[in-house]
């Protein structure tokens, strides 16, 4: 097959990939709907679940006169505490802006962690009563080989103009003034969840002891500590509660040329520092 026919299956396949993306936007006109938009996988910069990639779809959302509503709806482990909070403050400002417009958090499998902090930026947050929700915590993860290189007979050779530059070197030993200054981190980066979630849930949450101590909990507990407000799909949170059948999906969806990208192989490049490091998050 020469280049003249590779060129037109793609010009065709791009039509067809345009036209599909759109063709929510185009029938959805001023229609009242409910909007629809999916947090999924882990939550990191330059991944499905990004920040940058919630602002688009909710700027699309809240373009749409019809839209009467919205889900968030999260199946996610966690990740990024930093994209945690660049998504819940994009959330409180549209709730802010757009206050005739509730905010729905649906937790899928699972709402554990960044994603659960993510939802207790909605007006209300339901769940199935299996769901896993919660695991209000920090981790940091990492690995030790000091052991390993000295079996090998390798020797780590460290320089730094810092005294803390090598903080944490997974090839040195372990320093214990590095990890109280690693706990004190974590500390402050957990103190910061805990009143966003107290910022979101407000007088709802039943305190215990338990409650901000990382655990995961179902359905059924998580309404009874207040994590959760009641127990729906997405769809019948849009039906039975909201009272509109049409939920109209606005989850931003890579343009053609991402896909193109990504068909080949250049999404390696990003894929490949998450594949060989393990990076700190609400996971």
């Amino acid at each position: 097959m020469g280049y003249p026919y590779f060129f037109l299956i793609l010009i065709v396949w791009v039509l067809y990939q345009v036209l599909v993306l759109r063709k929510d936007e185009i029938a959805v006109g001023a229609t009242p709907h409910v909007g629809l938009i999916d947090l999924k996988g882990t939550i990191f910069e330059n991944q499905l679940a990004s920040s940058d990639n919630l602002i688009k779809s909710m700027e699309k959302a809240y373009e749409n006169k019809g839209m009467k509503a919205l889900i968030i709806r999260i199946d996610s482990p966690g990740g990024s505490p930093v994209q945690a909070d660049y998504m819940f403050n994009i959330i409180h400002y549209y709730r802010q802006k757009y206050p005739d417009i509730k905010t729905y958090a649906v937790c899928v499998d699972v709402c554990a962690s960044a994603a659960y902090y993510i939802a207790a930026a909605a007006d209300e947050i339901y769940a199935n009563p299996s769901s896993l929700v919660g695991s209000i915590g920090v981790l940091y993860n990492g690995f030790g080989f000091v052991d390993t290189m000295q079996k090998l007979g390798v020797t780590r050779r460290l320089y730094t103009s810092g005294q803390n530059k090598g903080f944490m070197d997974q090839f040195s030993p372990e320093q214990p003034g590095q990890i109280k200054k690693l706990q004190v981190m974590l500390n402050l980066i957990h103190q910061q969840f805990i009143d966003k979630v107290k910022e979101g849930r407000g007088n709802r949450l039943h305190m215990n002891d338990e409650l901000f101590s990382g655990l995961y909990w179902t359905g059924v507990q998580a309404k009874e500590y207040g994590l959760i407000d009641g127990f729906a799909s997405s769809g019948q949170l849009a039906r039975d509660i909201i009272g509109i059948d049409k939920i109209v999906d606005y989850t931003h969806k890579d343009t053609v040329f991402e896909q193109v990208a990504k068909n080949i192989g250049t999404a390696m490049i990003d894929e490949l520092p998450h594949a060989l490091g393990v990076r700190p998050g609400f996971q």
